[in-house]
């Protein structure tokens, strides 16, 4: 079977939302460190840890968003944010400029996946994804079929979000 998605172009907004998440997930260990700095102030008490802790965690989430902000705007990744249409199968994801043009993507590039109420979640690397809106697919039975390619691959584990899934496609 080979799901064929509706032409759309990328949103920035998710896009920057899905790769903080992405990235937050990945290196959950940073909040450890801004804790145990800020667990200094039991040893050497002052204010001061809380403060540079609170820092250096927000500048180190401002780095990702301004990197995700950054990849937006860049005329190399121009193309992500076009109108393009995706052909699925669990050999390959075919990304399609028109008819004639397109670039075929192994599930081997994949690294890990997800997803949520709104849409599947695609992690090339750790600042490149490939996000589908669940709207782009015409039947319920191409997102199960996606789920079930993902559970194969090994991106994501067995248990889905059917009930959300079912929700979003009946309010089309």
């Amino acid at each position: 079977m080979i799901v064929k998605t509706k032409k759309y172009a990328l949103d920035k907004k998710a896009y920057m939302r899905a790769g903080l998440k992405n990235v937050l997930k990945d290196q959950w260990w940073v909040i450890l460190i801004a804790l145990a700095i800020s667990a200094m102030t039991f040893v050497v008490p002052s204010n001061w840890w809380w403060i540079g802790a609170l820092i250096a965690l927000t500048l180190y989430v401002l780095f990702w968003v301004i990197q995700f902000a950054g990849v937006t705007q860049l005329e190399q990744s121009k193309m992500l944010f076009e109108k393009l249409s995706y052909e699925i199968d669990s050999r390959q994801i075919l990304i399609k400029l028109n008819s004639k043009q397109g670039m075929p993507m192994k599930w081997e590039q994949i690294k890990r996946a997800w997803i949520d109420k709104n849409q599947i979640v695609l992690v090339v690397n750790k600042a490149q994804l490939m996000l589908f809106p669940l709207n782009v697919f015409k039947t319920q039975n191409e997102i199960k079929f996606i789920e079930t390619i993902l559970k194969r691959k090994g991106l994501i584990n067995s248990k889905g979000l059917r009930e959300d899934l079912d929700l979003k496609i009946s309010d089309q």
